[in-house]
């Protein structure tokens, strides 16, 4: 047993300051490149192990059982957290709508496919208040049905049952979120140091609110979307209508859904403002440890005193039934400007029918004024906004179905294309947020795959561009949201057949050649297939000369999408404007360009090892954009071999910064330049982690260790979006 006596003699502490964080190697050297990006979810977080299979552990499931308890559950009040108006259901909705607001299209970060919100910073965001509560009351029948169903699908499921426990025809339901064990930490929230600091800190522009701070979706740290009192707090809603429309279309929303889910999010439930909000306690991470990870406790107790948002009120006259009286009181009435108790700005109706007032959520013999946000305000006053209220106002039906479609598309966004959907609810339609594939129905043997590796590399095509093309199909591909990969061959349709980065003319010249072998295959083989084929031939090749027999797996079922089939304007946010596997940067950046290789690499799934073999296998193959020849450090270039790490960890040359992004390898004893590299290429001899799997694959004894590494990592990126390969 440690002796905590002598705690001072021990080099790693110190008695008197025990209470204060060690220093760490970031704080001594803060420009060191951090890898933790490509450490999150570790297998050992999970308490669920690794044979765990979500999926399996769904189809067990009651669904139908689970949805009636969850609909029981929403009239169920509980004492220690008493439920408005008896009802739940809209505090459900609100904490599935904060778990899924988050996702933004720009990375494919965020949502609600993970359960991050059991975590910080998510849990004690000013916008996320009290939504511990809404988890903790979940978390009987969240212990009852167990690993069959997860924190993030239950979270979604049971805003959906608050809807339809409240009159709402849903569109559908689908499982298959699995959840994460600790903080997200790669998600980039914002640089402020405070919740709600101004919105100009993040913003390149004050006056051109386009201007938000990319990926970025929410105007202030700590909010979801906008905030409700008006932009930095002051009410002007022709203002916030311009910070909605950049935020929802950042979140992947249209005008018309904009509206839609503002309006249908509104008709239902309250806001929480009772109070002195400076009285309540630390949000749930900076509590103390009796709180036991309840935050923002209220000594003035909860129900008819509870303090969330500081805005009071309900928006509709009957908050727990889902009708179109959001509408019929935004245009009936004249707004005026208020504060709510807790000092909110809030908007209130002038001269308002009794019968038109919500009665109290915990006090049925009274009535109060319904309330309006700023943003409910724009649906009124911004031109665009208005029409599309007004259509909605004249058309409850209409309204409806937009809202469900809407909802469905917030809550399922991130969660993939449809093959990952589980379970009976379904909806059959196929939707083009999810990037519908045509399935195939072919089946190729092993001869036949021998025969088309055969006809592809006497092609005329080069190893390169094989392998460039495989590559760049399947290089779009993000975890995050499970969007893009070389499933549905979309680099030969818009926007991607044109993106620089694909190199347009080369890869025109490859589809056409593609195009030709298909035409003449007896057995008709997607073009999706062919290009990944291709590459896999390709390296094989590059593998045998260099004295390595090794087969690259290859599984067939990759489908064509149409362009009718695409979302081209939504895919315009997957286009690569920098990839160092293949040495290419489209302009330059504030960030290194080795900080934005381990973003890519973490959308893409890798790690910190497969990221060095994957590097140094494409650089000795030849595969830089343009066909420079930074960082190809070998004489045999286009053979698969571990050159690259040899020569990088060679005592005999010296390295030479020429300009911003360029470096020259120079002989110490000619003086002679022996090789060009950049950023990207030397950051793998320099960062101390990186440099030790560098020497790994370096060794005279790993060559063969280094061919299968690449291929296995190579073999897994043409994968990644095989989600019917992972079932």
């Amino acid at each position: 047993m440690e002796n905590f006596e002598n705690i001072g003699k021990c080099p790693f502490h110190q008695k008197e300051d025990l209470a204060k964080p060690a220093t760490s190697n970031q704080d001594w050297w803060p420009k060191s490149l951090k890898l933790d990006i490509l450490n999150q979810h570790d297998t050992k977080t999970n308490p669920l192990g690794n044979d765990f299979n979500y999926a399996e552990e769904f189809k067990k499931l009651d669904l139908e059982a689970l949805k009636t308890d969850l609909k029981n559950f929403m009239t169920d009040s509980q004492e220690w957290w008493p439920a408005d108006w008896g009802h739940y259901g809209g505090l459900m909705i609100r904490m599935a709508w904060h778990s899924a607001g988050t996702y933004r299209v720009s990375d494919g970060r965020g949502g609600g496919g993970t359960g991050n919100l059991r975590f910080a910073p998510l849990n004690s965001w000013p916008d996320n208040g009290n939504l511990d509560k809404a988890r903790r009351l979940l978390w009987p029948i969240k212990k009852k049905y167990g690993n069959k169903i997860s924190w993030a699908d239950l979270i979604i499921l049971a805003g959906t049952m608050a809807y339809e426990s409240m009159g709402l025809k849903i569109y559908g339901f689908a499982g298959g979120r699995e959840d994460i064990w600790h903080p997200e930490k790669e998600i980039y929230w914002g640089s402020e140091k405070e919740w709600l600091a101004e919105t100009r800190n993040r913003y390149a522009s004050d006056e051109n609110r386009e201007s938000l701070d990319n990926p970025l979706a929410a105007v202030q740290m700590g909010l979801i979307y906008v905030n409700p009192e008006g932009v930095d707090g002051n009410p002007d809603p022709l203002r916030t209508a311009i910070d909605i429309r950049t935020t929802f279309k950042r979140m992947a929303m249209n005008d018309e859904e904009t509206v839609a889910l503002t309006a249908g999010g509104h008709t239902v439930g309250k806001a929480h403002g009772n109070g002195d909000a400076s009285t309540l306690g630390k949000e749930p991470e900076a509590g103390e440890l009796h709180d036991q990870g309840f935050g923002w406790i209220n000594s003035n107790g909860n129900g008819g005193n509870t303090v969330t948002s500081g805005l009071e009120g309900s928006w509709t006259t009957n908050p727990t039934r889902w009708d179109n009286e959001y509408f019929h009181l935004l245009f009936t009435y004249d707004w005026e400007l208020k504060k709510s108790p807790a000092g909110a700005w809030q908007w209130e109706p002038i001269n308002i029918k009794e019968e038109d007032k919500p009665i109290d959520a915990h006090d049925p013999t009274k009535r109060n004024n319904p309330i309006m946000t700023d943003a409910d305000m724009a649906m009124k006053m911004d031109p665009i906004y208005r029409e599309i209220s007004e259509r909605f106002s004249n058309d409850q039906a209409y309204f409806s179905e937009v809202f469900a479609r809407a909802w469905f598309k917030l809550t399922h966004r991130d969660l993939g294309p449809k093959n990952r959907y589980l379970g009976p609810d379904v909806p059959s339609e196929d939707l083009i947020w999810q990037d519908p594939i045509p399935t195939v129905d072919y089946i190729l043997s092993e001869s036949e795959i021998e025969a088309l590796k055969e006809k592809l590399l006497n092609s005329g095509l080069t190893r390169t561009e094989l392998i460039n093309t495989a590559w760049d199909s399947a290089r779009t591909f993000r975890g995050s949201d499970f969007r893009g990969g070389a499933n549905g061959s979309r680099i030969r349709l818009a926007p991607q057949k044109d993106w620089v980065g694909n190199e347009p003319e080369r890869l025109q010249r490859v589809l056409q050649k593609l195009t030709e072998i298909q035409s003449g295959l007896a057995k008709k083989v997607s073009i999706a297939d062919l290009i990944v084929l291709g590459g896999s031939a390709a390296i094989e090749k590059a593998a045998q000369e260099g004295g390595f027999d090794i087969k690259v797996p290859f599984h067939a079922g990759r489908g064509d999408a149409t362009q009718e089939m695409t979302d081209a304007e939504s895919f315009e946010d997957l286009e690569p404007t920098h990839d160092a596997f293949r040495n290419f940067s489209k302009k330059e950046y504030a960030v290194s360009l080795e900080e934005l290789m381990l973003d890519k690499v973490n959308l893409l799934g890798l790690t910190a090892p497969e990221m060095t073999v994957l590097l140094g296998g494409m650089r000795v193959l030849g595969t830089n954009y343009g066909g420079t020849k930074h960082g190809v450090f070998t004489h045999n270039e286009g053979v698969l071999s571990n050159d690259f790490f040899v020569n990088l960890t060679d005592m005999s040359y010296s390295w030479k910064p020429i300009e911003n992004n360029l470096y020259h390898i120079v002989d110490k004893k000619t003086g002679a330049t022996k090789w060009t590299a950049t950023r990207v290429d030397l950051v793998f001899g320099s960062n101390s982690i990186l440099r030790a799997y560098a020497e790994v694959y370096a060794q005279d004894d790993n060559n063969e260790k280094f061919a299968q590494d690449f291929v296995k990592v190579w073999t897994k990126v043409m994968n990644l979006d095989r989600f019917d390969l992972k079932n």
